[in-house]
């Protein structure tokens, strides 16, 4: 009987990529587990962002494109100017505000109601509710915000169905004006609010809510003092997406309202004007006021219990 001979092990790559790991300190192998998510982070989101801020601070050239190599503030005294002054940078901003709060609002509510019907659906009533949420994601966007042009214009399906039943006497214009922009971008983030508040419901023990109505609590109350505190981390975040993605909006503003909003004033001076550095200070100063009310929101929302760390 022979015996069997063990063959020589050949090290692979992982084992190799292993070992080395195994040598090092615990701070150090964070670091480079963390190393491609850093360089992601660095090439698409801070060289992009520290080429817009250089842009901002150049100058105009004699062909109304930013002038590589100079340095000037005249784009941000001329914006800051114009929005103190009240002008047109200010009505810009001011509406971009105005629109982001409204969305924000209703989005928030809507997909509060939306996502605790998931959470207490079962079976394929969950399924086709979850489906429901994820389908407009499967679909382009501008060409579902423009769907509401035959839908919601003065004779499109809506006003003709609310004439029919009498509710009407006479059309309303729903596009273009701010109505329609704000359906329209209540339309584009509702399934990122809906999946966003879902997540954090999905974790909650429903017994929670049982006991306190064997205590005494109405449903209406349960729900109040119960499941939304819980799911304020979830409303944190729904909150935070609607805001922002409603304060840059382009598609619904540019499709359904004749407003202009800061993301279609940066598209006019860089394609109409190409005026570089004055889009690019526009949008340094709206993330600088963006992020000064998201931080905000933040503190007022935590005060609810959401516990939500900016860190």
């Amino acid at each position: 009987m022979s015996e069997t001979t063990s063959l020589p092990q050949i090290p692979t790559s992982l084992d190799s990529l292993r070992e080395s790991f195994a040598g090092q300190s615990s701070s150090t192998r964070a670091l480079l587990l963390m190393a491609p998510l850093i360089a992601f982070e660095l090439l698409v989101f801070v060289i992009p962002f520290l080429i817009l801020l250089r842009i901002s601070f150049a100058e105009p050239s004699s062909d109304l494109v930013y002038e590589p190599g100079t340095w000037s503030v005249e784009a941000y005294a001329g914006v800051i100017d114009n929005i103190l002054a009240f002008d047109l940078f200010w009505s810009i901003v001011s509406y971009s505000f105005l629109l982001g709060v409204v969305v924000t609002l209703v989005t928030v509510v809507l997909a509060l109601f939306y996502a605790y019907a998931i959470w207490r659906a079962t079976g394929l009533l969950k399924t086709l509710l979850l489906f429901s949420v994820v389908l407009p994601l499967l679909t382009t966007l501008v060409i579902r915000t423009y769907a509401f042009t035959p839908l919601l214009s003065p004779s499109g399906t809506v006003n003709e169905l609310l004439l029919s039943v009498g509710l009407l006497s006479e059309p309303i214009q729903f596009v273009p004006s701010t109505v329609g922009a704000v359906i329209g971008q209540v339309y584009i983030v509702l399934p990122y609010a809906v999946l966003a508040i879902y997540s954090v419901l999905a974790t909650m023990d429903w017994h929670v809510v049982e006991a306190a109505r064997d205590l005494g609590a109405s449903r209406p109350r349960s729900v109040a003092e119960v499941v939304v505190p819980q799911a304020m981390p979830g409303i944190i975040v729904a909150a935070v997406i609607s805001f922002a993605w409603s304060v840059g909006a382009y598609a619904a503003p540019g499709l359904l309202s004749e407003n202009l909003t800061f993301a279609l004033e940066v598209e006019r001076l860089l394609l109409g004007g190409q005026r570089y550095p004055t889009a690019a200070a526009l949008s340094v100063i709206m993330l600088v006021l963006m992020l000064v009310t998201i931080s905000i929101m933040f503190a007022v929302l935590n005060r609810f219990g959401g516990d939500f760390d900016l860190a």
